[in-house]
């Protein structure tokens, strides 16, 4: 029974591992509502879209954060040349991932501010 102790637990951390390499992209919203035609409902539902893909891309950012931090070695001086290759190309690839993610959730909400400052300036004009 001892001999199944490591094996066991090397299973364990080979799933944790792999789970940890499966951070799920949230699916983006809508486009948002034309704020010069919208409805104030149609922006509460707008919002809530949008508070929703924040949250949920923040997890993802928060997932590859975590990616990052697990394949960071203790040391990393002390690798071979072609580990310290895999490992930069690793840390590379998740920045690019979490690069990419910011600028497109600085994107998506950028269109909707645009169109809720146009929704409260026809609200003003009313």
């Amino acid at each position: 029974m001892k001999a199944w102790k490591p094996l066991i637990l090397a299973l364990a951390l080979s799933a944790a591992a792999h789970a940890q390499d499966s951070c799920t992209y949230p699916a983006a919203p809508v486009a948002p509502p034309d704020g010069a035609t919208a409805t104030l409902d149609q922006m509460k539902a707008a919002n809530k879209d949008y508070a929703r893909y924040n949250s949920e891309m923040n997890g993802y950012l928060d997932c590859l954060k975590a990616q990052q931090d697990a394949a960071t070695p203790k040391d990393v001086s002390k690798l071979t040349p072609d580990q310290k290759k895999q490992y930069d190309d690793k840390i590379k690839f998740i920045v690019q991932k979490s690069n990419a993610a910011v600028d497109e959730l600085q994107a998506a909400v950028g269109r909707f501010n645009e169109q809720l400052k146009i929704f409260k300036a026809k609200q003003q004009k009313s």
